[in-house]
């Protein structure tokens, strides 16, 4: 890590002249839990069949104070399950863990099973801000029946619903923009957030969220050097990304990504769509999406 990336990352924000940063996309999740998911990216799983080195691999209390020397106002807790009887107790240690860090925005998740609207109802009602689904690594068909009720609930409710519903870094059985596109038919004023841009079927998910007002789009690793190799962004669809800048929210994957936080933001300055543009995405629509 650089001594000097918090300094910079400040300086980036003050040139937009905003206070700071508003991350939708970030990860803290319990301990053991954590450990899992760096133990998956150092063996090059199949979802990511490549090195993936973590940058920020330190204990949580370091985590924290890295994001508020980066001056990131807001941020997330985002965690999901892989499997059924996971998500009410994942809910329960994010809920603590909002309690204790009151500049992160209270995160829950969910799984198609049984019990699954009551614990979504519980969450909210107690005070989640934003929930995190994982298509990808739940395998499960965001369309599930079970999950139904849930987001009638989380669209009548107006709370964001963080989306791993693109097939990078791999493509999974329910991944793509069929499924979750079933959802918002059904639920068309859900406030569906796809995470990553929903790489690498970008122009999919903009019809999406053109289709679909409320739908937003998080920047999580879109445009990096990392991901550009892999799956780099259409250029003739900038024009619609500034277009939709009113709904395209700074995310990071902070602190599981393998590059510093600053080179995130640079990405976005380099697409050349304006101050205003990047004022909008790095603070502004993250503070109305997520308080």
């Amino acid at each position: 890590m650089d001594d000097q990336e918090a300094v910079r990352v400040r300086e980036f924000a003050a040139g937009l002249g905003i206070p700071g940063l508003v991350d939708v996309h970030t990860h803290f999740m319990p301990a053991r839990v954590l450990d899992k998911v760096w133990a998956y990216f150092d063996s090059a799983g199949p979802l990511t069949g490549t090195g993936w080195p973590i940058t920020y691999r330190v204990e949580e209390e370091r985590r924290l104070a890295l994001l508020r020397e980066f001056g990131v106002l807001r941020f997330t807790s985002m965690l999901y399950p892989h499997k059924p009887a996971m998500a009410a107790w994942l809910n329960a240690w994010a809920a603590d863990f909002a309690a204790r860090t009151p500049d992160c925005a209270r995160t829950a998740t969910f799984f198609p099973e049984e019990g699954v609207e009551a614990y979504v109802r519980e969450a909210v009602e107690g005070g989640a801000r934003v929930f995190k689904c994982h298509v990808q690594v739940g395998g499960f068909d965001p369309a599930d029946p079970l999950l139904d009720p849930v987001w009638g609930l989380l669209a009548e409710a107006g709370l964001p619903v963080v989306t791993h519903c693109g097939s990078g870094p791999a493509p999974g059985k329910h991944t793509g923009p069929g499924p979750v596109g079933r959802v918002l038919a059904r639920h068309p004023r859900l406030r569906l957030v796809v995470a990553h841009l929903g790489m690498p079927e970008y122009g999919d998910f903009l019809d999406l969220a053109v289709r679909y007002e409320r739908v937003c789009l998080d920047t999580t690793m879109a445009f990096t050097d990392f991901c550009e190799r892999r799956a780099p962004f259409p250029v003739a669809e900038r024009s619609r990304l500034a277009d939709l800048g009113d709904r395209v929210v700074l995310g990071s994957d902070f602190p599981n990504i393998p590059y510093p936080y600053l080179h995130q933001l640079r990405a976005l300055e380099r697409l050349d769509l304006g101050d205003d543009w990047l004022r909008r995405v790095c603070h502004d629509n993250g503070l109305a999406l997520i308080g």
